[in-house]
């Protein structure tokens, strides 16, 4: 009842001041639209012989015949199996990481010296994907300060069997901070009154966080998780492209840089957004099972 009387007040309120909604959700609603709904027509290349000239109508129907064809492809299973790797091994070492940093700075008790660390953990999310990679290069090439910290002569960005760790690891260096916001905002709901109490029964760090700070930041590592785990196919090219070099590509050539290359730089249009689309209904399959993988395991809770 109390549940139905809420309902009931929220709605009267809404349709009170429907014109103040509108003002200020009307902008958004329409951008929106048309920078994300509009342009989901463009899939209808990905069933035709595509031509700037014919248009979206005039262009020939040709069904899933890019879809065999890229399925049928020779490198169809190594694009894949590179951008699963490359994927779910960023997701195993970098998704506990911005979780143990939060945990980390929720023991600091001076606020002047956690405000600090928290800058410097920040600060490496605002560097664009191509200055980090510029950065990667210079650092990891002949002459650069790694070979020359062991006395060495590695070029490692022409070794496929280092792009993956270079990639990864690059990547939590940037955004681990970054990421630990939401956690840390979590973390700041946690009982302290749970916290004296479970120091004063003489509970260590590790029993006070499985009791106190674990309940709090819970929910919002299910629900990151759940995220990112239904968008394991969904590497941009463009941290993947920089660090490519004609040597590493048998394990830099992910999907997203194929489809750019076969779109963008061979014109293929069609064929590219076929397998942009076979993309992305794999990471929507991923999302819902996923999802409902993670229902399962915590008692009913997902997305």
């Amino acid at each position: 009842m109390k549940k139905e009387g809420k309902m009931n007040a929220t709605l009267t309120y809404v349709m009170h001041h429907w014109r103040l909604y509108v003002f200020f959700l009307g902008p958004a609603l329409v951008l929106t639209i048309i920078f994300k709904y509009l342009p989901m027509g463009g899939i209808l290349i990905a069933f035709e012989k595509y031509s700037p000239f014919k248009g979206f109508l005039g262009s020939d129907w040709v069904g899933l015949e890019y879809f065999k064809q890229f399925l049928s492809s020779p490198d169809f299973m190594s694009y894949l199996i590179n951008t699963l790797k490359l994927s779910i091994f960023g997701l195993l070492w970098g998704f506990p990481v911005p979780i143990i940093l939060a945990l980390l700075l929720n023991r600091i008790e001076s606020s002047k010296i956690k405000q600090k660390i928290q800058l410097v953990l920040y600060m490496p999310n605002f560097i664009s994907v191509i200055v980090l990679c510029g950065m990667v290069r210079i650092l990891l090439s002949v002459t650069g300060p790694v070979n020359m910290l062991f006395d060495s002569t590695i070029n490692f960005l022409t070794l496929p069997e280092a792009f993956r760790p270079i990639y990864i690891i690059s990547g939590i260096w940037q955004g681990a901070g970054w990421a630990s916001i939401m956690y840390t905002a979590a973390l700041a709901n946690a009982s302290q009154e749970l916290k004296e109490a479970a120091q004063i029964d003489g509970a260590n760090i590790f029993q006070q966080i499985k009791a106190v700070e674990w309940p709090a930041i819970k929910d919002m590592v299910v629900i990151q998780f759940i995220l990112q785990a239904g968008n394991i196919m969904s590497i941009g090219f463009e941290k993947a492209y920089a660090l490519q070099t004609d040597l590493n590509l048998g394990a830099s050539e992910i999907i997203s840089t194929y489809v750019y290359k076969k779109g963008l730089l061979d014109g293929n249009y069609s064929y590219s957004t076929a397998v942009g689309l076979f993309n992305t209904v794999i990471n929507l399959i991923l999302l819902i099972t996923v999802n409902k993988v993670v229902e399962k395991m915590n008692d009913g809770q997902g997305l």
